[in-house]
């Protein structure tokens, strides 16, 4: 339905508008888009008489015709209809394969299909936005209009969605990262490269200590790689044959080409290779939290969701087949409690499985599948399998979780390699003295520190946990007659390990109160002359409101638990919290 309402809303521009040059217009997860070159500038305010020429077309229900055609008269279609992109286009179907147009009403588009039956099946629609796009996604081609939409069976499903839409606006990342003082990316430094800000580099040194206790525990060993490497390395790997347009120009070091990495496995590899292994050594299980280097194009930079430098909590585990089954449910069962700890319990998968074109024994992609399997119904995670989606080297699993609004993230992967052992030729030797290949499996929980940091920050709409926020309590003076007093208070919460700061400003409490809510701080800790003369302080939360006084001691036990359950309050008590706080305020 969503693709045949992108052919909809491309007739409906091309009745509006004179000289319109059609691109592509595909469906896309939860909408659609279509690329034009039209010689007016489309804003927000053109959609209104867009959406009616669509509702117009929709009233028509004009049904969608396909015409199969040869390649010649669909060359002469396409000239007769002046479309040059088009033209392009066609030439960009293989020999052999069919050519065919859809038709609904006079609107006619080079389309492999499928679409419904007519232009009356497309339900509730809305137009979202228009963005600029570069033809075929390269700087030096013609910049087009991009026009973004969405259609669902029924008004409640797409109001249901807009809501999600204006939710996610106000958790933007890349707003709160500026509101809140987190992150920043300078042009100047250059795009794409994220420079974290204090308060956000503490909450990010948080997470990685939280990262490497729980490897400790689990069994793993942590890495620490290069971030440069030979060219040699690169071709043995195959990332310059397979990856070449991803990696950034090569440096000159003394006469020899070396690459910043865009991945950490070929030097675990390496490691690995530093010494003979035996059976008794494996499994090895290796993490590490690496900076790579990647080039993403500048139009599809978007904050910290797709940079160009990033660190990726990278894991490599080595094994012997026998021990594949067990390592694989361990990873799924840890990633599992990850996730679970930063807040994120619905978590599903899909098992992408060996494709027409793979590298390795078939036995060998058989166990593999069959323990990825395994291990996601061990753990009783719901997933779907994606026939044929492996990559040519290995099936994988890929977990997606869902944040409080909705939006589902692919996050966890967990990837079987047959390729890369091949290539570096590793052995280890076997009991009955031979030597064997071992099973690689790459695994990362989290992604990458700056993708899942934006999506954290989403999901809890900057208001973090406790144990997770960067400022957990600020000491409010009422009067500067408590600013020693408060002093004393904030010294000894940060002797007990808290993250403390002090107001000391000359300001009414209300405004330093407002001032701690919008800076989404846990607790807000009232001192006044009786808090002075009693040794207490007067808690504000920002989630349950004014709390009561306690003494210094109680206070510390009290948030010393909380960080310790690492709990993560409901988004809305958090809204609702935060509207009382501002009005009693």
């Amino acid at each position: 339905m969503r693709h045949s309402a992108a052919h909809v809303m491309a007739a409906a521009v091309c009745r509006l508008y004179e000289e319109v040059q059609l691109d592509i217009g595909p469906p896309t997860i939860e909408g659609f888009y279509y690329d034009f070159d039209l010689p007016d500038r489309l804003t927000p305010e053109d959609f209104t008489a867009i959406e009616k020429e669509m509702a117009r077309i929709i009233d028509e229900n004009h049904p969608f015709e396909c015409l199969e055609m040869s390649r010649e008269e669909a060359r002469k279609f396409i000239t007769g209809m002046n479309q040059k992109y088009k033209l392009e286009r066609l030439d960009d179907i293989p020999e052999g394969e069919s050519i065919t147009f859809y038709k609904c009403g006079e609107f006619v588009d080079l389309c492999r299909g499928p679409h419904i039956e007519s232009t009356g099946g497309v339900k509730s629609f809305k137009l979202l936005s228009v963005a600029g796009s570069y033809y075929r996604g390269r700087e030096t081609n013609p910049m087009l209009q991009r026009l973004y939409g969405t259609a669902f069976e029924s008004g409640k499903q797409l109001r249901a969605y807009l809501k999600q839409i204006e939710e996610a606006k106000k958790r933007d990342h890349r707003k709160l990262g500026k509101e809140l003082d987190l992150f920043s990316i300078q042009e100047e430094a250059g795009p794409g490269l994220i420079h974290w800000h204090p308060r956000g580099a503490r909450i990010r040194s948080i997470i990685e200590d939280f990262w490497r206790d729980r490897h400790f525990e689990a069994g793993y060993e942590l890495l620490y790689s290069p971030h440069i490497g030979k060219a040699g390395l690169w071709e043995t790997s195959g990332h310059l044959d397979f990856y070449r347009e991803s990696m950034y120009s090569p440096m000159d070091v003394d006469g020899t080409k070396y690459f910043a990495k865009p991945m950490n496995c070929p030097f675990h590899i390496k490691i690995y290779q530093a010494q003979k292994r035996s059976y008794r050594d494996l499994p090895l299980r290796w993490a590490e939290l690496g900076t790579v280097y990647r080039y993403e194009k500048g139009g599809v930079l978007h904050g910290l969701f797709r940079v160009r430098g990033f660190t990726q909590d990278d894991a490599h585990i080595f094994c012997t087949p026998d021990q594949v089954g067990g390592e694989i449910r361990d990873v799924i069962k840890f990633a599992n409690g990850i996730w679970k700890t930063f807040g994120f319990t619905d978590i599903s998968a899909y098992l992408a499985t060996r494709p027409d074109k793979a590298v390795g024994d078939e036995s060998r992609w058989r166990q593999a599948t069959e323990a990825l399997e395994e291990a996601l119904q061990s753990e009783s995670i719901p997933y779907e399998i994606d026939t044929g989606g492996g990559a040519f080297y290995g099936p994988k699993i890929d977990l997606k979780v869902k944040d409080v609004i909705g939006r589902e993230w692919q996050m966890s992967t967990v990837q079987f390699d047959f390729n890369l052992p091949e290539r570096f030729d590793l052995t280890y030797t076997g009991e009955d003295g031979r030597s064997h290949q071992p099973y690689m499996i790459h695994r990362a929980l989290l992604g990458s520190m700056e993708r899942f940091f934006g999506i954290l920050t989403e999901h809890y709409a900057g208001a973090f946990p406790l144990w997770l926020s960067p400022e957990q309590a600020r000491v409010i003076p009422l009067t500067e007659r408590e600013i020693s007093y408060a002093r004393t208070v904030a010294d000894e919460l940060r002797s007990a390990h808290m993250r403390v700061s002090l107001d000391e400003r000359s300001e009414k409490v209300g405004a330093k109160i407002r001032n701690a809510q919008l800076s989404k701080i846990p607790y807000m800790l009232i001192v006044g002359p009786r808090e002075s003369t009693d040794k207490t302080v007067a808690v504000r939360s920002r989630v349950q409101g004014d709390i009561g006084a306690m003494p210094i001691s109680e206070l510390v036990e009290k948030l010393h638990t909380e960080i310790i359950s690492r709990s993560h309050p409901s988004v809305e008590t958090e809204g609702s919290a935060h509207e009382t706080a501002m009005s009693k305020s």
